[in-house]
């Protein structure tokens, strides 16, 4: 069965969320002769300036384009807006089996009503403005990629490359997008918010506020890390340290907490002997039923799966 995905572009779109996509795709099909094509589609076709400047060529986007997957790039959507109004039009007229966007393409979707009620994800950086303009979507800023029914959505740019890994394993299972994330040499499936997590941690928040106290958390995670703790090492009270490092990172204390309790342990779990108990133990969990359960909520599988997966991961695969 062939498959063809099309990715949209407009004036303005980021290359990358075009050429990751592209990229994967292109590998799934010479590893798999006869599942995809692949086709660059814009309104109006023609040479398509990118943010950076470079070109990509498309085809005209057309109603009567019989798309399998329809992938939505982001960028400076803005600098265009006919185009943009163009995409939005399409995408509530076409018939495709399943629709994705990456990074800002989904204001595209959000805006063509394919996204009220259903859970989706964009940068970090724009999830206040997509929530204030889109409130029926239900937003989980933290996640890297999200599907809902036969709509996904992804994080900022890079992620491009992990939604469409997921969609390659939705097509074709987990072994193929396994075999082109090698090819890519990427991690075949990032926990589903930790990128995007770690873009606003590293960065101690949308401003930096943080920074120093962030740094701190991770050399400190053997200790009882409570909004009480943390608010008094930030020199604030407690209610206006919880809403101030929100505002900040766009979670809850509690939560960055146990992300930089997972990142942590997941690092330990993946790339050494050490055990499952001695990992609960030093970053904060306790014990290793804890931090099993919580390895579920976030990564969908337990410590010693993911211990298999680095090492099969490490040994090309065998």
């Amino acid at each position: 069965m062939i498959r063809k995905v099309g990715i949209i572009i407009h004036p303005g779109f980021q290359l990358l969320d075009a050429a990751g996509p592209a990229a994967a795709f292109e590998l799934a099909e010479g590893f798999c002769v006869g599942s995809y094509t692949l086709d660059i589609l814009a309104p109006g076709g023609g040479e398509i300036e990118s943010s950076s400047g470079m070109r990509l060529t498309a085809r005209p986007l057309s109603m009567e384009e019989p798309l399998d997957t329809a992938i939505i790039s982001g960028g400076e959507i803005i600098r265009s807006m006919a185009a943009a109004q163009e995409i939005v039009t399409w995408l509530r007229g076409t018939g495709v089996r399943r629709t994705a966007s990456v990074c800002t393409g989904a204001y595209l979707l959000a805006e063509a009503g394919l996204l009220d009620g259903r859970r989706a994800t964009t940068h970090w950086w724009s999830t206040h403005d997509f929530a204030r303009r889109y409130p029926a979507v239900k937003l989980d800023a933290e996640r890297i990629f999200v599907r809902d029914g036969s709509v996904w959505t992804s994080a900022g740019i890079s992620a491009g490359i992990d939604l469409s890994l997921a969609l390659i394993e939705d097509d074709l299972g987990p072994a193929m997008a396994r075999r082109v994330a090698q090819q890519l040499v990427v991690h075949q499936r990032r926990p589903g918010g930790q990128s995007q997590f770690s873009a606003l941690v590293e960065l101690g928040g949308r401003t930096g506020r943080f920074i120093e106290l962030i740094g701190w958390m991770r050399t400190a995670l053997a200790q009882p890390l409570t909004v009480e703790c943390l608010a008094d090492r930030a020199a604030m009270s407690p209610r206006h340290f919880a809403r101030a490092f929100k505002a900040e990172t766009g979670t809850t204390p509690a939560k960055a907490v146990e992300r930089i309790r997972l990142e942590s342990a997941r690092i330990a779990v993946e790339t050494g002997p050490m055990s499952l108990d001695r990992i609960a133990e030093e970053s904060g969990f306790g014990d290793a039923g804890r931090m099993r359960r919580a390895f579920l909520r976030s990564f969908g599988q337990p410590p010693q799966a993911l211990r298999r997966a680095a090492a099969v991961s490490r040994n090309g695969g065998r």
